[in-house]
């Protein structure tokens, strides 16, 4: 190597040790401001913090959480800040990653109004599995005193410390709940605060203990298959008109597209009763273009849902709710304008077949459950699958109804009546879920359990982590957003066996891509690392069919595919630990193509070198939270 180039292998040398430092020495911090843990060397040392605030007479705890307040959300540099308020106090959190294992967290809170409370706390939760038996050691400024420099809490695995910048009162409890998880509140203010008062204090925490770096073994079982994955969907629901081409252009063009899904504009498509709606289909905009979109997804052979939001006013009862009153959504339809609601749905799915040449193959509407628009009981959805099915069905289309598409998998209750309803059955061509809330296993054991009762597909009509996210568009290029919403897409392929996942969106709102003045970001337009993991997940072969698959690691999620008559597999692996070495088995042994695949913070669908299989048995190496894609054939 000649001398000017070794220069500048060494300078490389020394930028790739030092980013991978600030890779391995990460806060994973949730936008609300919840510290959720530390990694080091990919694996997290998990912990969660929140900000609570105890009202007068503690009759009442309010604390930062998931949809409960309208944070904001920034990086800058190796520091995340998050600003957010409960009631008239206004928090600003920064969170620094220091050094291996170690961050700090300033924490301000400023009073825009007289408050009276019991406290205000920077809030510690340590999980009972790891501190349960675990030594405390805290460092009281004097006997029988509630004021602390910090404490410390080490098991024979972990060791958590924290030290306080400025002396506070510390509080501990054991969490009443499943968990029994350790608890400590440690005091910003314990009185209440005046208009203008500012709180402040700063905390750093260590980390330390041991790195699970135990083999990985995996066992496929492929003498069992499940229900097929047709691949990766996306949802087309037009918002931004200047942005929303270039997202859809390059996501038509660098992704095969299994499934979509588009917005029936029904509030611009007839907004009078009694007005022609053809006219609308000629004259209004959204309409027009809600059209084309269907029929460009549709020129592509792509199946397609039809959804609609926005009800017009004269199929609703009450006063249109654009935001939600008292706590509830939508607005119910009105019970005696059925017939013209089902007219004028079907009026649009009957204009797109004849104008636009365009088959909708099923319909809903969207998140009824909740209200987003359109609000209805769980009986009314039965009658409305029993009403608008047969209508569809009268006038000659084969468009089936979707059983719930509801607005996350916990309200699984809302699909029962239609479910156990015979009379419904005819009418419902799949069940549908949004992935947004959910996600512990038990919970979506229920919606596969519910499309195999009635032998009819499960869809996941929207797919992502946070319902929210659109408040804070940053977090959408953390790494650690994007691992997660990956885990769960693998998770969702191995317990709900769906037919399809439809990435929310592949616009806009929640683009996958970077830049293209999205979100304010005038960089040129390209794409980022969950752009590359749905890359990989699209890459998936068509109309594989699940396989039962195990795994020796809790941290890794996996999920298996595969057809026996072709001789294909596909598994489809999230590392959320450290570096570690996979064996797989299970496989025929009669395969001999293997390509393997890794999606993670400097990898974007990379090509990775690997062995051919050996009877069966495959071998490699799996690099610290990475999401890896194993396709295996004959």
């Amino acid at each position: 190597m000649y001398p000017k180039y070794r220069i500048a292998a060494l300078f490389l040398l020394f930028i790739s040790l030092f980013f991978v430092k600030v890779v391995h020495a990460q806060s994973e911090l949730a936008p609300w401001g919840n510290i959720m843990g530390i990694r080091q060397q990919g694996q997290l040392f998990d912990f969660q913090t929140s900000l609570n605030v105890i009202a007068k007479g503690g009759s009442n705890t309010s604390f930062t959480a998931k949809e409960a307040q309208r944070p904001h959300y920034v990086r800058d540099g190796n520091k995340q800040i998050v600003t957010t308020n409960i009631d008239s106090l206004y928090f600003k959190e920064t969170i620094t990653d220091v050094a291996e294992g170690e961050i700090t967290v300033n924490v301000k809170v400023n009073a825009q109004k007289d408050t009276a409370v019991d406290g205000v706390y920077f809030c510690i939760s340590l999980p009972d599995k790891d501190y349960g038996s675990g030594e405390l050691n805290l460092e009281r400024l004097a006997n029988g005193s509630l004021m602390a420099n910090g404490f410390s809490i080490s098991s024979h695995h972990r060791v958590f410390n924290i030290a306080f910048d400025k002396p506070a009162a510390v509080i501990m409890k054991n969490d009443t709940g499943k968990a029994g998880n350790k608890l400590f509140f440690v005091a910003l203010t314990l009185q209440g605060v005046h208009k203008g008062d500012s709180l402040q204090n700063t905390f750093t925490i260590k980390v330390s203990g041991d790195i699970d770096k135990s083999p990985v073994n995996i066992v496929v079982n492929t003498a069992m298959t499940g229900q097929p994955f047709d691949g990766l969907g996306g949802n087309f629901r037009l918002q931004f008109p200047k942005t929303d081409p270039q997202v859809i252009d390059y996501c038509l063009d660098n992704l095969r597209v299994a499934w979509g899904r588009v917005e029936m504009p029904w509030h611009f498509w007839q907004p009078q009763e009694n007005m022609s709606p053809a006219d609308s289909a000629n004259q209004a905009k959204p309409v027009v273009n809600a059209m084309l979109m269907a029929q460009r997804l549709g020129k592509k052979g792509i199946p397609l849902i039809l959804s609609a939001w926005f009800p017009p006013t004269w199929a609703i009862t009450g006063k249109f709710n654009f935001r939600p009153v008292n706590g509830v959504w939508g607005n119910p339809l009105n019970p005696d304008k059925m017939q013209e609601i089902y007219k004028s749905i079907t009026d649009y799915i009957l204009y797109l077949k004849t104008h636009y040449g365009v088959e909708i193959g099923l319909f809903s509407f969207n998140e009824s459950d909740l209200g987003i628009n359109v609000r209805v009981t769980a009986q009314e959805h039965d009658e409305l699958i029993k009403g608008l099915g047969a209508y569809f069905a009268a006038h000659g289309l084969k468009t089936k109804m979707l059983l719930g598409d509801n607005s996350d998998a916990t309200t699984y209750k809302f699909i029962y009546p239609a479910l156990n309803d015979p009379a419904a059955l005819p009418y419902i061509g799949a069940i549908s879920f949004h992935s947004w809330r959910g996600w512990d296993t038990g919970t979506l054991q229920k919606w596969a359990d519910a499309a195999k009762q009635i032998n009819i597909p499960l869809i996941v009509g929207e797919g992502s982590i946070d319902a929210q996210a659109w408040g804070y568009p940053q977090i959408f290029k953390e790494p650690t957003y994007a691992l997660e919403e990956i885990n769960l897409y693998t998770r969702l392929l191995n317990i709900c066996q769906p037919l399809t996942i439809l990435q929310w969106q592949m616009t806009t709102d929640y683009s996958p891509l970077i830049g293209g003045g999205i979100f304010g970001n005038d960089e040129p337009l390209h794409p980022g690392q969950r752009f590359w993991n749905l890359k990989q997940l699209a890459s998936t072969p068509a109309h594989l069919f699940a396989m039962p698959v195990t795994c020796s690691a809790g941290d890794v999620s996996c999920a298996a595919l595969g057809d026996n008559n072709k001789g294909i597999y596909t598994l489809h692996l999230v590392n959320n630990g450290t570096t570690r070495n996979v064996t797989l088995t299970g496989l025929p042994a009669n395969l001999k193509r293997i390509h393997l695949y890794v999606t993670n913070q400097t990898a974007n669908m990379q090509e990775t070198p690997i062995s051919r299989p050996t009877n069966g048995t495959i071998t490699f190496e799996m690099n610290a939270t990475s999401y890896y894609t194993l396709t295996v054939s004959k």
